[in-house]
């Protein structure tokens, strides 16, 4: 986590590392008061993840915006038909990666069910205003020059997390899909694009 403060004389900016564990609810002793505090895609990592809002929340300063970026839509960025495996992979990539992130959660120890949206995480760490709004992330084919090492990337992820949910036939699929030296390696299509979008949930300390 970083706080930092501003020489107005100068327009310098100083800013300072402070290493902190969310899940420790002493944390915002240890930081200063913030008028923005940003969390993203990190608090459901946390065992309990309804304090770990509420010792987010409790950085910030009275009239303060506490902003959690969590959930949104998945991200697409393969053809329906690759031309090698059964059609539909992408769907089967991301339904084994909620398998994945459902026994992830599982094996957290100490593990605290929050069986609510982030919104309502925010009214009961106690803030105000709350709202939310999404981010489009939205790259048509054939897409920037990094694209394509993105897209290899991301597949390659959710293969070695969410793999074992898979049958052999998409695993023996992604293998050659994510070999360099197979004809059908991703990063020789023209065909991939990114599209999803991202959601930020925010509210205010009174």
């Amino acid at each position: 986590m970083d706080g930092g403060s501003t020489n107005a004389a100068s327009g310098a900016v100083e800013v300072r590392a402070v290493r902190g564990d969310l899940a420790d609810a002493g944390l915002p002793r240890a930081l200063p008061t913030a008028d923005l505090v940003w969390a993203s895609r990190v608090v459901h990592h946390l065992p309990d993840q309804q304090e770990a809002v509420g010792t987010v929340a409790a950085v910030a300063k009275a009239g303060g915006l506490v902003a959690l970026a969590e959930g949104g839509l998945d991200f697409r960025c393969l053809p329906w038909d690759l031309g090698v495996g059964r059609p539909g992979l992408e769907d089967r990539l991301l339904a084994a990666q909620a398998e994945w992130f459902i026994g992830m959660r599982e094996g957290i120890e100490g593990a605290v069910a929050m069986p609510y949206g982030w919104s309502v995480a925010l009214e009961r760490a106690g803030l105000t205003d709350v709202d939310s709004f999404g981010a489009l992330v939205h790259h048509p084919a054939p897409g920037p020059a990094m694209l394509a090492d993105y897209v290899v990337h991301r597949v390659a992820r959710i293969f070695e997390f969410g793999g074992e949910y898979l049958t052999p036939n998409d695993r023996e699929t992604l293998t050659s899909l994510l070999d360099p030296d197979s004809p059908h390696h991703l990063a020789t299509r023209r065909d991939l694009y990114l599209t999803g979008a991202k959601t930020v949930h925010c509210g205010r300390r009174p």
